[in-house]
């Protein structure tokens, strides 16, 4: 299976590791992307790791304040978005 990640899911990210550069420095934000990239060596081989979050979405929890949503198409994983579980929940997928 391979991993693919969505222009919003990123976009997600990006601000994620930018947050994480600014509050905690860059050493634990490259700790945050080693982690990121493990967990998708781990999705490709146990794509059904993560619980059913809606219908086909699944997730987990990715750190203390970051949930990965993501769905199963064919022989693929998509990576929906990297939710900030500080926030409302409603915006999950919004």
């Amino acid at each position: 299976m391979q991993v693919y990640i969505t222009p919003r899911a990123e976009r997600n990210f990006d601000s994620i590791v930018d947050d994480i550069k600014q509050k905690w420095g860059q050493k634990t934000a490259k700790e945050f992307i080693q982690k990121v990239d493990e967990i998708f060596k781990l999705l490709k081989n146990y794509p059904l790791m993560g619980q059913v979050e809606n219908n086909d979405i699944r997730g987990f929890q990715l750190s203390r304040q970051t949930r990965i949503l993501y769905r199963i198409r064919d022989n693929k994983i998509i990576v929906l978005s990297f939710f900030d579980v500080r926030q409302d929940p409603k915006k999950k997928l919004g």
